[in-house]
């Protein structure tokens, strides 16, 4: 195991809610059908004025304050997202002019959905080598300003919203019992925003074409994301040595409730141990784990000692899962 503690969790959402009812004023839809195919209700929305940095700043704050600390403290900030605030800089050091700190790293980890496992292994590591005692991992997203608000296949599943968590070392008694995480690249094309960068520049004819929209091809992703996800959490159960009855909650990615169930099914997990936010949120990307960590743990539906199992799947593809002793 590898020790580590959550010192501090976190979340940051809009106080907008667009319902599935909001929806179905403009496309054709139904709360019906949205909730048949998806699980959710509702989803929470930004303003105009209000970027992921905002969100992710939020998030980190409120996580430093049930921490104990204040977040000129921390030793690093690292940032999940795929709807940055700018090209560069990274949106970690926009949040840090938002927390008004300086001096310690900050960056972003760009592994879609995935992002905060990814970010997490990343602090886990720099932690067991003695480099850092508090670090921010953040998920944190606004995909609603890169939707198309007419394209009911992808309009209806995501939302906005950041969590985090202040992970620094444990005492032996919590940890990552075991963790893993990988990509496949040849998978890109399949969840993707095709416009913005060097590939495809912006331009009157990309933003016509709503080239800086978010693309993905349903069926694909719905395949790879299962087998991905479910993959991902059997090896590292089987690394952990733990079995399916041995998970206290389960937080997957918060897709949408065919993938959840899907990846449920196939590592055996009750039902009854999995902790959702998805029908309030929608698929929050990268905050998605966080956000419903964060809500579990103030819940008390998780515990210090609980066996707590993650895992997520992401544009890229990428995957990772985590199984730790929280």
């Amino acid at each position: 195991m590898r020790s580590l503690k959550f010192l501090g969790t976190g979340c940051c959402l809009p106080d907008k809610v667009v319902t599935n009812d909001d929806l179905a004023e403009q496309l054709d839809t139904s709360d019906d059908w949205i909730r048949e195919r998806t699980g959710i209700a509702a989803r929470r929305v930004v303003d105009e004025h209000t970027s992921t940095s905002d969100l992710a700043a939020g998030a980190i704050a409120d996580a430093c304050r049930e921490a104990g600390i204040e977040p000129r403290e921390l030793d690093g900030i690292i940032v999940g997202t795929c709807s940055q605030d700018t090209l560069f800089p990274s949106t970690a050091c926009w949040v840090q002019d938002k927390l008004g700190v300086r001096g310690m790293p900050a960056f972003d980890v760009m592994a879609g959905c995935s992002s905060f496992l990814f970010g997490l292994e990343v602090a886990a590591n720099w932690i067991a080598a003695g480099r850092a005692k508090r670090v921010a991992v953040c998920g944190a997203e606004v995909f609603s300003k890169i939707l198309n608000w007419q394209d009911r296949r992808t309009c209806v599943l995501f939302g906005d919203g950041a969590g985090a968590a202040i992970v620094g070392p444990g005492d032996g008694s919590s940890g990552i019992l075991a963790a893993n995480w990988g990509s496949d690249g040849t998978l890109a094309s399949i969840l993707r925003v095709p416009a913005g960068g060097t590939r495809m520049p912006a331009s009157h004819a990309t933003v016509d074409e709503g080239a800086h929209f978010v693309y993905m091809e349903g069926a694909k992703v719905f395949k790879h994301a299962v087998l991905a996800m479910s993959g991902s959490l059997l090896q590292a159960m089987d690394e952990a040595g733990i079995g399916p009855a041995d998970v206290d909650v389960f937080v997957p990615h918060q897709a949408n409730v065919r993938i959840m169930e899907g990846c449920r099914e196939r590592a055996g997990i009750p039902s009854e141990k999995v902790y959702s936010v998805l029908e309030g949120y929608g698929n929050i990307s990268a905050a998605s784990i966080p956000v419903a960590v964060c809500e579990a743990k103030r819940a008390g539906v998780l515990r210090d000692g609980h066996v707590l199992a993650m895992t997520a799947f992401g544009t890229g593809l990428t995957w990772s899962a985590a199984v730790m002793r929280y």
